[in-house]
């Protein structure tokens, strides 16, 4: 038998039937890979004080654990998925693959601090190489609707609930063996990963040429926005928001961002062409993309903290707490992609599925220090699940429809970057707010008979505490409804297969003489 190399850039052997195998034979190596990514960013939540421990580090120092992944993350993500589109996704993605499993076996064996975070920043690096490969080769593979539907659907699944995934893995990891197997555990996954990608993969790739078709002042500018606006908001998490090193460089950020829109519009091989994100569906499903990392985010970090600080679980019951949650993503992602998509279109979806996750988090405001988790807690979590299920699938699915093949990779990484600013932003947000919320509650409520009684001071800053959750979550409600607003409106109505279909038609339609009236 030979093989051939078929458009979808999985390795064709032999006849169709074997074919149709490979390709979902591929989706499970593409999941494996965004599992790996998705759920790194919030493993090392849990092991982080075993880690501290470990190798004494402070409380200022803690935050760049998480800060050096995401810095450098979301800086090289554009980058990363441009490099898959001139060299090959087959050579991007198993370079990711290497390099992300070598890092995280360097950061688990981690002997000081310094060498914890060089670990993690290349984990975010080699992260930003895979994560838009894993997804363009996904977009590439599957192009009949209804098996793209279920396609997404899967990694929307994956998407949407690998971050509760890592909760609990982090939580079974760190109890009950080491917090540096929240690192080893990368090895596993990169191993099987790696070999079906060998396997069945072709190193197809969308744009001809190589080195000379790189837009270098773009990468330098949108990487040095990135990291400017992701560090800036990490920043406001820590301090505050007048800050020189806050606003200084969210400032900077902005201008960077600015100057590399306008360089694109001139750019002879621009980075991230405008074509790709001025199409009002793709903007809606990126603006999506953000919204929903904003508010999720917020959930798993204030919601991780009410469980293990307020009713006092353990970090295994604490991701046991996130199950519910996991299945109702990964439920809804299957019947918004598979069942609904297909009919309706992203618009109807994304608007109802934030609304949803709004009542969810406006639901969970009514969380106080003595309250149970059957009462308070999983009722929203399985609502707030439902909701991220129906519009995050939905809009991954959008954001790569009807992109030309030469932008597939740019396209894939633009939704992780709107994934990861909206991680950041939110966080640094909603962190800022809980934390004012939390400190006013103590100055209105700290009197005299609060100090003289016994437990006094300590019920009051339990119940500041919750004080502090309770805003964030309203304000997560609003970012959510807001986004139902939005980005239902921009969103065009109609199944994705008929607008294409549409404008298809369009573009073959003869035009009207000069100085005639079109009726």
């Amino acid at each position: 038998m030979s093989a051939t190399s078929v458009p979808g850039g999985v390795a064709q052997v032999g006849h169709s039937g074997e074919h149709d195998r490979r390709r979902w034979l591929v989706l499970g190596i593409v999941a494996l890979a965004q599992l790996m990514i998705v759920l790194d960013i919030t493993v090392m939540n849990i092991a982080l004080p075993s880690a501290q421990r470990a190798l004494h580090f402070s409380n200022a120092d803690r935050q760049w654990v998480i800060t050096a992944y995401a810095l450098a993350f979301g800086s090289l993500l554009l980058f990363g998925g441009r490099l898959g589109d001139l060299f090959g996704r087959k050579l991007t993605f198993l370079t990711g693959l290497i390099g992300f499993a070598a890092a995280s076996a360097v950061g688990g064996a981690s002997v000081n601090f310094a060498m914890l975070i060089t670990a993690r920043a290349c984990q975010g690096a080699f992260g930003a190489l895979l994560a838009p490969s894993a997804l363009s080769v996904l977009t590439t593979t599957f192009s009949d609707p209804r098996e793209r539907g279920r396609a997404f659907g899967v990694y929307g699944a994956i998407a949407g609930g690998g971050g509760l995934v890592g909760l609990l893995l982090g939580g079974v990891l760190t109890e009950y063996l080491d917090w540096r197997w929240c690192l080893y555990v990368n090895l596993l996954f990169a191993a099987v990963a790696a070999a079906g990608a060998t396997a069945f993969l072709s190193n197809e790739r969308s744009a001809a040429g190589g080195r000379s078709q790189l837009d270098v002042i773009g990468v330098l500018l949108v990487s040095g926005s990135m990291f400017c606006l992701v560090y800036g908001f990490s920043n406001a998490a820590t301090h505050n928001w007048h800050t020189p090193s806050t606003w200084g460089f969210l400032a900077a950020g902005v201008l960077l961002l600015a100057a590399f829109a306008f360089w694109q519009t001139r750019a002879p091989s621009p980075l991230l062409p405008p074509r790709v994100v001025l199409d009002r569906n793709r903007g809606g499903a990126y603006l999506t993309i953000l919204v929903v990392g904003a508010a999720m985010f917020g959930l798993f970090l204030f919601l991780t903290y009410y469980l293990q600080t307020i009713l006092g679980y353990s970090p295994v019951i604490t991701g046991v707490a996130f199950i519910p949650a996991i299945g109702m993503v990964m439920t809804f992602a299957q019947i918004s992609n598979i069942v609904l998509m297909p009919r309706t279109g992203p618009k109807p979806l994304v608007g109802t599925g934030l609304l949803i996750a709004a009542v969810g988090m406006a639901w969970l405001t009514r969380i106080g220090v003595h309250s149970s988790y059957v009462s308070a807690v999983l009722g929203p979590l399985l609502v707030s699940g439902a909701g991220i299920g129906l519009s995050m699938p939905p809009s991954m699915n959008t954001g790569t429809f009807g992109v030309a093949r030469r932008d597939a990779g740019v396209a894939s990484a633009t939704l992780n970057v709107g994934q990861q600013l909206g991680g950041s932003m939110g966080t640094a947000l909603l962190n800022t707010i809980a934390t004012s919320a939390a400190a006013a509650y103590v100055a209105s409520h700290l009197t005299p008979a609060v100090l003289a009684s016994p437990g006094g001071r300590s019920a009051l800053q339990a119940a500041a505490a919750v004080h502090g959750y309770t805003t964030a979550f309203w304000w997560t409600a609003g970012i959510f409804a807001a986004g139902a607003v939005v980005c239902g409106s921009l969103l065009r109505p109609g199944p994705l297969a008929r607008q294409a279909q549409r404008v298809r038609a369009a573009a073959h339609e003869p035009q009207p003489e000069p100085g005639s009236v079109r009726t």
